[in-house]
């Protein structure tokens, strides 16, 4: 018995590091300008999944080795830009948003990547304004 437990553990371990664990996941965007007369749901993919991180609780006697934080980031990222419909013209009505095309498990650059967990507040309070979707876009990387 112990030994197929050990085995069981062995496999899980090994398949775990075969199997990829950070990938891009799709995602839909909602945007909402107060000037435009829609709410406009734009579907894209997202870095989701899990990746290894070490804290250590004995940092300060075993050094910033046992300290390994990683998170699910991009690797490419092409960005891709849509017209919202309804906005008045001295409102600029194009919105740009990130698609991931690869991702891997590394720190996330705050210079480039929104690195926080946004709590989401529910399904139901995602638009105020009439919903429209948009499947037309324009990319560039």
């Amino acid at each position: 018995m112990e030994l197929s437990v050990a085995m069981c553990g062995l496999l899980c371990l090994l398949f775990s590091q075969a199997v990829p664990m950070c990938v891009p996941t799709d995602y839909t965007l909602y945007e909402e300008r107060r000037e435009c007369d829609f709410c406009v749901a734009i579907n894209t993919t997202i870095c989701m999944g899990f990746c290894y991180s070490r804290d250590s609780n004995m940092k300060e006697l075993a050094g910033p080795r046992f300290l390994i934080q990683r998170g699910c980031t991009y690797d490419q990222v092409e960005y891709r830009t849509v017209i919202l419909p309804g906005c008045p013209l001295h409102a600029n009505p194009l919105f740009t948003y990130p698609v991931a095309l690869s991702c891997h498990c590394g720190t996330c650059n705050t210079d480039s990547d929104e690195c926080a967990h946004k709590a989401s507040s529910g399904d139901g309070a995602r638009c105020s304004k009439p919903l429209r979707h948009i499947y037309h876009t324009l990319s560039y990387r």
